[in-house]
């Protein structure tokens, strides 16, 4: 399953990509992930706590940064393992693309399930980035 889309920002390239690379934000941006740990600089692990439908998932999920050219793109590779389901996770992002493979009582869920809720993390990611380049007040729009 592939899911794309844009996220337009008014702030320079490098300054996203470096909010980007700054894991304990980026982390924030992302609903439902919790206990952050940092391995070394490309390597993290944390727990995402998600609902789909009326399904309840929690992950452990290991973070790799597999590629980073700055200030243009970083692409990770995402693997989690699901608490108290059989099933597996992985996610490959690259430029706000994610290709995604979901196993078991997960995957089974269907697409446009799992779309819909793409979508949504989607818009609220955005919405968190959107505020971290927000102007304060008293400073002009950029």
């Amino acid at each position: 399953m592939k899911f794309a889309g844009d996220i337009y920002l008014k702030a320079p390239r490098a300054a996203v990509f470096a909010k980007l690379r700054d894991a304990r934000f980026f982390a924030s941006c992302v609903e439902g992930v919790q206990n952050l740990h940092e391995i070394d600089s490309d390597h993290y692990t944390a727990v995402l706590d998600t609902k789909v439908a009326y399904l309840k998932f929690k992950f452990n999920v290991v973070v790799e940064v597999a590629r980073a050219d700055p200030p243009r793109e970083i692409e990770a590779k995402i693997e989690g393992t699901p608490l108290g389901i059989v099933g597996r996770l992985t996610a490959r992002r690259c430029r706000y693309e994610i290709e995604a493979a979901l196993t078991g009582k997960l995957g089974s869920l269907g697409q446009p399930v799992l779309r819909a809720k793409a979508k949504e993390m989607e818009r609220l990611f955005a919405e968190r980035m959107r505020a971290a380049f927000a102007p304060t007040a008293g400073e002009p729009s950029r």
